[in-house]
């Protein structure tokens, strides 16, 4: 499948321009990625102006729209959103060069040709990233946007057309009709808001959040995200990966019942640069509180004097000092293990030992994945994906309650959930089985409902295609066999 072209230079030059800002985040990100399949478009109809910009030292956003100032007006109408318009326009001169370097690098290399070329092949991509109203202010450069072409205007020709006497009854049929369509459209409407109310009615519950955990040389351990922002999600995602070098970032829930803003979230980023390199400490951000653990209580409070003068609409509270084992609970410690697999070399027991330290269990008679456990499962998701050579067999468990039909459907059912989950995170399907055994192999005995908990669980066997080892968990711990 060919790479798409708007996604690789979000993900290479968005980071570079946006690096070390903080207001306006979320509207920059969106002025960007209006910008890339509009500045593409008119540089493969304008090939000239690649060496035009590239000869700049500081190219302007007012020169890629020549002399029609007025377009480049609307374009910044269009894309800033909340933030001032020079804010805007100062971001998108900045992407001007780390752009073109993007484009000459993938098209191997500075030609204009060649990177025509390059656009040639990915137009289709180009196209479908362009926003609605894009089309419109292209064609005033003379771009067709849906044909990929350039527009030669011809000289409209009129017909002079002898005027004829119309019936006197003509304007008021006219009127009647549009009296209708507007009696029409107005009933329309109004059924429509009827409608929609109990959709406004329904407001996010619960507040954004967002949970970072530091290890013992105050790298990454944990990064948890739950926000119903997907375009501050990409952008805070990028900032976590950047500033502790981390592979996958935070594990995301981005459910509906979740605010879509944090309260002084232009800091998040700053936060988090003050936070790295501070051993075992936690800091949470929810609602208006900012509340900052660590083994030391002083590396908690030097991080707390550092914050309040920023995020001044947060109350930041140092909570009571915490031990080694508390500030890295024992639900972190599958996630401390996918967070030092390398990603360029994942190797297939890595991520079985990871993936069988996290404990899935599920609420009696159910199927769902919990949501303590998800998070868990994007991160070992971003792995897998890089990892064909992984393939994970399922394996659904039941306590002994019910019958052994109903447990050996309940099971199958649990595991397949867990599979869904993982293929709606990007997994290949074919890298997954899922397998339910009922109630046949518990953990503990059935007779207490702490042992019943225990029994409904996951576990993961890792078949490694390239040596045949599987990994498992048992009563024993970890252990490997070879395929049967």
């Amino acid at each position: 499948m060919q790479t798409r072209l708007i996604e690789l230079l979000k993900n290479s030059v968005s980071s570079i321009v946006l690096d070390g800002e903080t207001d306006y985040l979320i509207e920059k990100n969106r002025a960007l990625n209006d910008f890339y399949p509009v500045f593409l478009s008119v540089l493969r109809h304008r090939p000239s102006l690649i060496d035009s910009l590239r000869n700049q030292l500081n190219p302007r956003l007012a020169e890629i729209f020549g002399t029609n100032l007025n377009l480049k007006q609307q374009f910044l109408e269009f894309s800033r959103g909340q933030a001032p318009a020079d804010e805007i326009e100062s971001t998108l001169n900045r992407a001007i060069v780390p752009t073109l370097g993007f484009l000459e690098s993938e098209a191997g290399s500075t030609d204009p040709e060649a990177i025509v070329h390059l656009l040639d092949q990915h137009m289709p991509d180009i196209q479908a990233a362009l926003p609605e109203w894009a089309a419109a202010l292209l064609a005033g450069l003379g771009v067709n946007a849906t044909a990929g072409q350039t527009i030669h205007q011809a000289p409209e020709l009129y017909e002079e057309v002898p005027e004829q006497k119309r019936s006197p009854w003509v304007p008021i049929l006219i009127f009647i009709i549009l009296a209708l369509l507007l009696a029409f459209l107005f009933k329309a409407c109004s059924e429509r808001n009827e409608e929609e109310v109990p959709v406004t009615q329904a407001a996010a519950t619960e507040p954004a959040y967002l949970q970072v955990n530091t290890g013992s040389n105050g790298d990454l351990v944990t990064c948890q995200l739950y926000l119903n922002n997907p375009a501050y999600t990409d952008i805070l995602q990028t900032e976590v990966k950047r500033i502790f070098n981390h592979p996958t970032g935070c594990g995301v829930n981005s459910a509906s019942n979740y605010h879509s803003e944090f309260i002084d979230q232009d800091v998040i980023p700053t936060a988090l640069k003050i936070l790295k390199d501070v051993p075992n400490t936690n800091m949470t951000w929810m609602g208006e509180q900012i509340a900052i653990q660590s083994t030391n209580p002083a590396d908690a409070q030097r991080v707390a004097n550092q914050l309040r003068p920023l995020a001044k609409n947060m109350t930041i509270t140092v909570q009571q000092d915490l031990d080694v084992q508390t500030a890295t609970p024992a639900t972190t410690t599958a996630a401390q293990a996918l967070a030092v697999i390398n990603p360029d070399n994942i190797q297939a027991l890595d991520v079985a030992t990871a993936l069988n330290l996290e404990a899935i269990h599920f609420e009696s008679a159910s199927s769902t994945v919990p949501e303590a456990n998800q998070l868990i499962l994007d991160q070992a998701a971003a792995l897998i994906q890089r990892a064909p050579h992984v393939h994970l067999t399922i394996k659904g468990h039941t306590d002994a309650v019910g019958s052994n039909e109903a447990n050996n459907l309940l099971s199958l059912r649990r595991a397949e959930a867990v599979r869904d989950y993982l293929v709606q995170r990007g997994v290949d399907p074919s890298q997954l089985q899922a397998v339910g055994y009922g109630q046949q192999q518990p953990m503990e005995p059935n007779a207490t409902p702490e042992g019943q908990f225990q029994n409904r669980r996951i576990e993961f066997e890792v078949l490694n295609t390239e040596t045949g080892v599987v990994r498992a968990v048992d009563d024993q711990g970890i252990v490997e066999k070879k395929a049967e």
